[in-house]
């Protein structure tokens, strides 16, 4: 008992130090352009989506209705597309034993079960 230090004041101070040594710091570029690449579809339907809307507007603007709504409705698809390519970029990024669509469905029928 006798060999382990008294805590200071100032421990997590160290331990900050310590952990910042062992952290990988990335820009806010360098991220982005990791994730477009991890998930390419995902900032696709999000250009197709304001690309849609911008020219939704302006085509309201001029009172083009019809095509306004067009639009609005291409915004609405590639709404869907970008959720979809989003959440099948996360099943994708998943470990194989938890893609296992079987065993989730074991393990929650014997979970209901308790």
């Amino acid at each position: 008992m006798a060999d382990i230090p008294k805590p200071t004041g100032l421990d997590w101070v160290k331990l900050r130090e310590e952990m910042d040594q062992m952290y990988v710091v990335e820009t806010f570029w360098e991220r982005t352009i990791r994730k477009c690449k991890e998930n390419p579809l995902v900032p696709f339907g999000a250009m197709v989506t304001v690309g849609a809307l911008t020219y939704g507007l302006y085509n309201f603007y001029l009172g083009r209705s019809k095509m306004q709504q067009n639009m609005m409705r291409l915004r609405v698809a590639a709404q869907m597309f970008t959720v979809f390519a989003a959440v099948g970029g996360m099943i994708m990024a998943l470990p194989k034993e938890k893609k296992n669509l079987e065993g989730f469905i074991e393990r929650g029928k014997e979970k209901s079960i308790q």
